[in-house]
Formats: C-alpha cells, structure tokens, sequence
C-alpha cells in the first residue's frame, strides 16, 4: 500500500512537473527604427555606478566579475545590424544584439526584467532598421497609398513640376516594405522556433506575449507629410496610422488583444521644443482610446533623458571648453548623438526596464501572468 501511494504521489508530481515546463513559450515582439536597433555602446555601463537610480539596473546587467550578464532563459532573434539588411542574429540575451556586436537596445533589460519576473523560457523576436519612418516605410496595410501633401503638390506648382508624376512617386514610395518584412521575419521564427530556442517542444505552443513600438525620429523630422506639425493636435497622422498600425500588427499575427507598449519619444528630455510636444501627444494618442484600453500603454521616455550628459554633450559640440571632471563624465556616459538617446546607457537601460514593467503591467490587467 506503501508503495503504491508512493507511486501515485510521484506521479501527480511529474504531472504538475510537465505541465508547468507544458506551458507555452512568452513570446515578445520589439520592432522600431535606429533606437529600437540600439545604438548604446557597452563601454557606458560604468556610468550607472554612481547613479542611485541606475545603479540597482547596473547589478542586474553584469555578473559578479563585471562581465555582461548572459540570461539563461531569454533567446532572441534579431534584425538589427544595419539600414537595409535582413540578417539574423540569434542566440541567449546579453550584449551585442544592438545595432553592433558592442552596443545594445532596450532588448537588453527588457530581457533581464522580464525573466525576472516571469522565470521561465522567453523568445524575444526584434525587428529594426535606422532611418524608417510610420508613413512610408513601416505603413500599415489598411493606411492605403500615401498621397502627396498639399506641400508638396505647392512647391512642385512652384518648380514646374509635372502633379501627376509627383502624386505617382510618393504612392509607390516605400508602401510598407519594412512592415511586411517585419510581419514576415516574425512568422518565420514563430514557424520554426526550436532554431532559435532549442529546448522548445513545439507541443507546449507559444504565446504573443507583448509587442514594443520604440520608433518616431524620421517621422518627427518630416514637415513634408506632417503639414500639422505647428498647430495643437499636430502630427495627426501619425496618431491615425499607429492606430492602423496596433490594428493591423494584431490581425496578421492572428493576436487581437496582444499588450502593446509604444516608447513615447523623449530625446531633449522634460524640456522639449513646440514641434517635440505635438510628436510626443500624438505618438500617445492611440493609448487613450476605448477600443485599446487595457491593452495598449505608452511609455513616456523623455523622464528617463539625463540632463546632466545632454547638457555636456550640448556644450562640446558648440566647441565649449569642458573642465578635466566634466570631460571624464562625457567619455564615460556619452557614446552617440542625442537623437541616439546620447547612446547612453544611463538612458537606454531604465527605458527597456520601463518597457518590460509596461508590459507585465497590461497582462495583469488582462488576468495573465
């Protein structure tokens, strides 16, 4: 009798076993343009260290010996090396899924804090080229073909230029051409997973998880399609076409309610300009509306700008003569442009952390852990 108590306990603990490794891969969608890919050089890290706020990050990105933290139940797939290019890189998170091998992105802590939080098997699948915008390039399928700005067909008037020649060039523009590869590059890791993860059985299934938006910059600058840009509620279209986009994302991955996080802009920090203002709001806007409640944030990265390398970095390059300690503390925490984030990893690393926390935060709001 003994015995076979003994064998049913074993066995109902071997269920519970099996159906907790059973259950389906967390799988996590980042897709952007230049920031998304990551432009962040490693050597930044050490400027974390002295910062209270960022450095409880810093312990969780290195090891013991200082070296960056490789996490043992987060795989990635990524595009992210280069403008044009569709080659994939893949292996456990750590460093080096950037935009080089020694530099990162958000994927970097979005990885760390969500397997903290989940402690269990993740595929992250990250899709990004520098230089793209919303309205041409990434295009959702339901904005149709771009038409030619009333800017646009006024200076052409200008210059003598032929409309219908004008409005034919912009409609075949681009049309989505990054959306579709992104769409594709997604569905061909999902149809083969155990390339990318190997201990994944295919029986366990998978679940779309979470999809981060970390994109804007070529957008933000383009006062040809954004004729707005100046007036309250500026940059309307952009509103209209990420709306699209969340839409459009979610039914061709056949995941209706997927969360969806979209990284608010936030380069020039607290303080940005009119233009800055009107991209931000409209970049947030689809967030609020009643179909995407519970389901959609945005994340507000400007908070975690640092004024302090913004500031510096400002200064070197009007030619400012920088004293010995402020130039220690820009070689230090500075690796790229502003419009990089400054590259900085005292920036970059909160935002991925935010973007993890965002997501988690919308599955519990669906009942989901």
């Amino acid at each position: 009798m003994k015995c076979t108590m003994f064998a049913v306990v074993v066995g109902l603990m071997f269920g519970f076993a099996y159906q907790a490794m059973a259950k389906p891969l967390k799988v996590f969608i980042m897709a952007g343009q230049s920031n998304m890919q990551g432009n962040v050089d490693v050597s930044t890290f050490d400027s974390m260290a002295d910062d209270p706020k960022t450095a409880p990050i810093l312990k969780e990105m290195r090891n013991a010996d200082g070296t960056p933290r490789v996490c043992e139940k987060v795989w990635i797939s990524a595009i992210c090396r280069a403008y044009e290019d569709t080659t994939e890189y893949t292996g456990r998170l750590t460093t080096g899924f950037g935009a080089s091998t020694h530099q990162i992105g958000p994927e970097f802590t979005f990885g760390i804090y969500m397997e903290k939080a989940l402690n269990e098997p993740i595929l992250i699948i990250k899709t990004s080229w520098g230089g793209k915008d919303l309205c041409s390039d990434f295009r959702p399928p339901s904005a149709g073909p771009l038409l030619a700005s009333q800017k646009s067909i006024d200076w052409a008037k200008q210059h003598n230029e032929d409309l219908n020649e004008l409005r034919e060039r912009v409609a075949k523009a681009q049309r989505g051409v990054t959306y579709r590869l992104m769409i594709e590059h997604v569905k061909k890791v999902l149809g083969d997973i155990k390339r990318v993860v190997p201990d994944y059985d295919p029986a366990q299934g998978y679940e779309l998880a979470g999809f981060v938006w970390f994109q804007g910059f070529n957008d933000y600058i383009n006062e040809w399609t954004y004729e707005d840009r100046d007036q309250p509620g500026g940059y309307s279209l952009y509103a209209k076409w990420l709306t699209m986009f969340i839409r459009d994302v979610r039914k061709d991955l056949s995941a209706p309610k997927m969360p969806f996080v979209i990284g608010v802009m936030g380069i020039d920090g607290m303080k940005p300009g009119l233009h800055m203002q009107h991209f931000r709001a409209a970049m947030a806007a689809p967030a609020a509306l009643p179909e995407f409640k519970g389901n959609v944030v945005a994340v507000e990265t400007a908070p975690f700008w640092d004024d302090d390398l913004g500031t510096l970095q400002a200064r070197a390059e009007k030619g400012e003569k920088l004293t010995p300690e402020e130039e220690k503390r820009l070689k230090a925490g500075v690796s790229n442009g502003g419009y990089y984030y400054l590259g900085a990893a005292k920036i970059m690393a909160p935002i991925g952390k935010a973007f993890a926390e965002a997501i988690m935060d919308l599955r519990k709001a669906q009942g989901q852990k």
